[in-house]
C-alpha cells in the first residue's frame, strides 16, 4: 500500500493533496471540453449540456438533439433530460440537489428527483424581452443577469418570488459573482460586478461603487465563507481581498498571456485557476502549485475542496486536515504518529510498541482521537483500517474511555465507503457527510433508485424505511409494463404490513400516469380516509369518495367532500349524491341553513318536504320589512302546503292565510291611522289598536281572527288600563261575568294606583275567602270595607290586627264592630 502522503504537494507552510477518485469516466468521443458542467455539492450528481456557443463534431440527427445528461462523479449515466426551451444561460444546483435550468426567456426550471420531473416558473420583469445573459448561484437561490445588467434574484426554490435588484449601471460587465444572504451584514444577496475598472456592489436597495484601481477584472470569485474575494486583472494578477474590500490578503503573478476559462476556491485557503489543460493552486501569501492534464479540466468547487474532471479521470483536491498531517507528515513525532508507529511495531511483534506507548501515555487521549479523526479523512480503506486499529489500540491501554466516537466513525466510514463505490458515485468526504446529514444521503439514494442500499443504510442507522418502499412502489407504477392488476398485486405483497406505508401516495402516481384504474384499486388498501378522499375526488370518484368520508365518521371530511362537490357538480346531480344518504343529507342542511336559503329551498324541494319549505318561507316573510315582499312569501308558503292531505300540513296553510290576512289589515291601519303596526303580531296590533282608542276596530279585528275570549278579554283589560281609561274600566265592573274572572282587574287597575275603581272589582271576586277579600280591601285603602269582610265570617283577631293599622276614625268602627262580637258573647 502507497504511502499516504505521496499525493502531497506543499504550497507555502501548507500541504494540499490530490486523491484520486475514479478513472475512466467519460467516452472520449463526449468532448467534456465542448460542455458547460454543473457540480452539485457534497458529491452529488453532474449536470451536463452542450455549449451552444463552441463548435462540435457532426452527429446524427438524434444525437444531436439538445438534452441535460445527469451523471454521477463516477461517470454513470443517471438521466438524460430532453431540452426544448432554447437556449441555456443558467445550470446549476441547489443544496438538495435540485437541478435549476434558466433559459433566455427567463423560464425557470427546477428538476427535484433527478427523473426528470419538474416544477416551472417564470422571472418576470421583462426577462422574455430583454433575455438572460448569465447566472450565479448559491445553496438555496440565484441570481440572474439581464441583457440591460438588471439583476433579478431567487432567493428559495420551494415559494420561488423573483425579486429585482438595485439599478447597476449599464456598461460592459467584464464578470460578476454573488456573496449568499447568510454572509452578508444585510442578509440579503449581494451581486459583484466587475465594470469598468471597478468593482460594484449591488444588493436590494442600493449599488455601490467600491472604487478599486487595476481593473478591468476578467474573473470574481468568493470564497465558501464569503470573507474573501479573488479578483483576476487583465494583466494576469490575481488578487485576494476581504469581502468588505478594505483589507488586501495577498497576490500572484500568473504569468499568463490569455485569462483562466475558470477561477475557483478550494475551500477557504486557497484558489484555484484553471486553462484548458493546466490548473493553478495558490496558497497563502502567493505561494503556488501547478498540475497539468491530459485533457480539458473542469473544477467543481466543494465546501471543503475542488473535483477536478476530465474524460479520464476525477480528483478531489483539498488541503490535508490537520489531523492528517499531525498523524503522517514526514517527521512527525506526535503522540498520534507515534500510537500509528506502535501498532506496525505490535505487528512485527516488537518490543518498541510498548516503548512507543510508555512514551506518549500522558497524550495517549488525545493520540486516540486524532487517529479516529485521521481514519475519517482517509480516501483509503488500507489507511482507514490502520488509523482505526491504533485507536482501538490506544484506548484498550486507557482506563477510562468512551468509545462512542469510535463506533460512530466506524459508522460513518462504512456508509462513506458504500456510497463512494464506482457503481453509485457520491465521493463524499467525511467533512461533507456531516453536513448532509444521513437522512439526506438517504434521499439522494432514492432518486438514484439505489433502493436495496439505501434501505439497508436506513437500518443500519435505524433510519424509517417507509419513505423508501414508498418511492420504489412510486416508480413501479410509472414504468412497469405489466397489466394492471399484476402491478398491484405486486406492489401490495410488497408493502402489506409494513409500519409507515402511504398507498396514496402511490395511488396518486398511479393516477398522474393516467392509470385510474390501478390507482383506486391501491386507494382500498390506504387505511386512513383522509389520504383516500382527496386522490378519490382528483379522480372523479365522487360517490366513493363520499361513501369512504362517511364510513370514517369523521363530520369534518364529510363536510368537505360535501363542499368540493357542490362545486363542480350541477345542483340536481349533488342532490341525487345525497340520495339514501341521511347523515351527508342532514349535514348540507344544517350548513345551508345558516349559509345558503336557497341550496336548503332546492334540498325541500328535491326531498318532498313541503312542510319543511314551507316553513322556511314563513321565517324569510317574518325577516321581511315590505308588506307586500312578506305577503307573497307567505303567499308561497300556503301555496307549497296546498295540496297536501297531511292534517299538519292543513293547520299550517290555514296560518299562513291568516298571517297574509293580518299582514293585509295592518297594512291598512298603517295607511288609516298613521300609526306603525307592520311587522306586530295580533295580539300586539289588537293591544296597540285599544291603548289608541280604536276599540272597535281591535273588536273587529277580534273577531275576524276568532282571538278566543279569554285572550280578548287579556288584552282588553291591558289596553285600558294602558290607555289609563278608567271610565270604560268601571262599565266592565258592571258585567256579570268575566273569562278570565275579576282577580286581574283588580291587580291591573290598582297597579295602575287607581284604588277607588280597583275597589268595585274587590265583591266580584267570589271565589276568594273573605280574609283574602279583606287583604284587597286594605290593599285599596278601605280599611272599613275589610272589617265588614272579616264580620261576615266572625273573624275577631282579623278585626283587632285592622284595628291596628287603622286610622283614628276607621279605628273606631272597627272597635264597634269588635264590641259588638264581645257583647254577644
Amino acid at each position: 500500500m502507497s504511502n499516504p502522503t505521496a499525493d502531497w504537494e506543499k504550497v507555502g507552510d501548507r500541504f494540499y493533496r490530490k486523491v484520486k477518485l475514479y478513472d475512466a469516466i467519460f467516452d472520449q468521443d463526449l468532448e467534456l471540453e465542448n460542455h458547460i458542467v454543473a457540480g452539485a455539492q457534497y458529491g452529488g450528481a453532474i449536470a451536463l449540456y452542450r455549449n451552444e456557443e463552441k463548435i462540435h463534431s457532426y452527429r446524427a440527427a438524434q444525437a444531436s438533439k439538445s438534452s441535460i445528461d445527469i451523471y454521477s462523479y463516477s461517470g454513470k449515466l443517471i438521466r438524460q433530460i430532453k431540452w426544448d426551451k432554447g437556449s441555456i444561460r443558467g445550470l446549476g444546483w441547489s443544496e438538495d440537489e435540485r437541478l435549476l435550468v434558466i433559459s433566455e426567456d427567463g423560464t425557470v426550471r427546477c428538476y427535484y428527483d433527478l427523473q426528470g420531473d419538474f416544477t416551472q416558473f417564470s422571472l418576470g420583469f421583462g426577462a422574455e424581452h430583454l433575455k438572460v445573459k448569465a447566472c450565479r448561484f448559491w445553496s438555496s437561490g440565484f441570481v440572474a443577469i439581464l441583457s440591460n445588467n438588471h439583476l433579478v434574484a431567487v432567493t428559495h426554490y420551494i415559494e420561488p418570488r423573483p425579486k429585482l435588484l438595485a439599478v447597476p449601471p449599464e456598461d460592459e460587465v467584464h464578470s460578476w459573482t454573488v456573496i449568499p444572504p447568510a454572509y452578508t451584514l444585510s442578509r440579503s444577496v449581494e451581486v459583484l460586478l466587475a465594470i469598468g475598472q471597478t468593482i460594484y456592489v449591488v444588493d436590494s436597495s442600493e449599488t455601490e461603487d467600491r472604487v478599486l484601481p487595476n481593473g478591468p477584472f476578467k474573473h470574481i470569485s468568493v470564497s465558501p465563507n464569503g470573507l474573501y474575494v479573488t479578483l483576476y486583472t487583465e494583466d494576469g494578477m490575481v488578487w485576494v481581498i476581504t469581502s468588505d474590500f478594505q483589507n488586501k490578503i495577498g497576490e500572484y503573478e500568473s504569468k499568463a498571456k490569455t485569462p483562466p476559462k475558470d477561477v475557483q476556491w478550494c475551500g477557504n485557503d486557497a484558489v484555484m485557476l484553471a486553462w484548458e489543460d493546466e490548473v493553478h493552486l495558490i496558497g497563502p501569501n502567493g505561494a503556488s502549485l501547478r498540475y497539468y492534464f491530459d485533457g480539458w479540466v473542469h473544477l467543481l468547487p466543494d465546501v471543503d475542496g475542488v473535483r477536478l474532471i476530465t474524460n479520464d479521470i476525477c480528483e478531489f483536491l483539498q488541503k490535508v486536515p490537520d489531523c492528517t498531517e499531525d498523524v503522517f507528515k514526514l517527521g512527525s513525532t506526535s503522540p498520534a504518529s507515534v500510537l500509528l508507529d506502535a501498532v506496525h511495531q505490535l505487528d512485527k511483534k516488537s518490543p518498541k510498541a510498548d516503548e512507543n506507548i510508555r512514551l506518549i501515555k500522558s497524550n495517549l487521549l488525545d493520540a486516540v482521537e486524532t487517529c479516529i479523526q485521521a481514519a475519517g479523512q482517509e480516501y483509503s480503506v488500507h489507511w482507514q483500517k490502520q488509523l482505526l486499529k491504533a485507536a482501538s489500540f490506544g484506548k484498550s491501554i486507557l482506563e477510562f474511555y468512551s468509545s462512542d466516537d469510535f463506533v460512530d466513525m466506524c459508522e460513518a466510514l462504512r456508509i462513506l465507503n458504500a456510497v463512494r463505490d464506482y457503481r453509485i458515485g457520491l465521493p463524499l468526504s467525511y467533512d461533507q457527510y456531516r453536513r448532509l446529514t444521513p437522512e439526506k444521503l438517504i434521499q439522494r439514494l432514492i432518486n438514484r433508485h439505489e433502493y436495496l442500499l439505501a434501505i439497508r443504510l436506513s437500518d443500519f442507522l435505524r433510519l424509517p424505511v417507509s419513505k423508501i418502499h414508498v418511492h420504489w412502489a412510486s416508480q413501479k407504477v410509472r414504468t412497469s409494463t405489466d397489466d394492471e392488476d399484476t402491478i398491484c398485486h405486486t406492489v401490495v405483497n410488497k408493502l402489506n404490513n409494513k409500519p409507515g406505508i402511504s398507498f396514496e401516495v402511490v395511488a396518486r402516481a398511479a393516477y398522474d400516469e393516467g392509470r385510474s384504474h390501478l390507482a383506486t384499486q391501491l386507494l382500498n388498501h390506504e387505511t386512513r380516509a383522509g389520504k383516500q378522499v382527496p386522490l378519490l375526488l382528483a379522480m372523479e370518484e365522487d360517490e366513493i369518495a363520499l361513501d369512504k368520508a362517511l364510513e370514517s365518521g369523521d363530520i369534518d371530511l364529510v363536510f368537505f367532500v360535501l363542499l368540493q362537490l357542490k362545486k363542480k357538480l350541477p345542483l340536481a346531480s349533488f342532490f341525487r349524491l345525497l340520495t339514501n344518504r341521511p347523515v351527508a343529507t342532514a349535514i348540507v342542511e344544517s350548513s345551508a341553513k345558516g349559509q345558503d336559503q336557497e341550496l336548503l329551498k332546492d334540498l325541500y324541494y328535491q326531498d318532498d318536504r313541503r312542510l319543511d319549505g314551507a316553513n322556511l318561507l314563513f321565517s324569510e316573510a317574518l325577516n321581511q320589512t315590505v308588506p307586500q315582499t312578506k305577503g307573497d312569501k307567505l303567499k308561497l308558503a300556503a301555496k307549497l302546503l296546498g295540496d297536501s292531505k297531511d292534517p299538519m300540513s292543513t293547520f299550517y296553510s290555514r296560518s299562513y292565510n291568516e298571517a297574509q290576512a293580518l299582514i293585509r289589515v295592518q297594512a291598512s291601519l298603517d295607511h288609516d291611522l298613521d300609526t306603525h303596526y307592520s311587522g306586530l303580531s295580533l295580539n300586539e296590533t289588537i293591544l296597540r289598536l285599544i291603548r289608541s282608542g280604536y276599540g272597535k276596530r281591535a273588536a273587529k279585528l277580534q273577531s275576524d281572527f276568532k282571538v278566543p275570549e279569554k285572550t280578548w278579554w287579556w288584552l282588553r283589560l291591558r289596553g285600558l288600563v294602558a290607555q289609563r281609561n278608567f271610565g270604560e274600566l268601571e262599565e266592565v265592573s258592571r258585567q256579570r261575568r268575566s273569562p278570565i274572572g275579576w282577580e286581574p282587574f283588580f291587580n291591573e287597575v290598582l297597579g295602575a294606583g287607581n284604588q277607588k275603581i280597583a275597589g268595585l272589582f274587590v265583591p266580584k271576586c267570589t271565589g276568594l275567602s273573605a280574609q283574602e277579600r279583606s287583604e284587597m280591601w286594605v290593599k285599596c285603602g278601605m280599611i272599613a270595607k275589610a272589617g265588614e269582610e272579616l264580620v261576615k265570617v266572625k273573624d275577631v283577631n282579623g278585626l283587632e290586627e285592622l284595628r291596628e293599622k287603622a286610622r283614628a276614625g276607621e279605628a273606631v268602627e272597627l272597635e264597634r264592630m269588635i264590641s259588638q262580637f264581645r257583647s254577644k258573647r
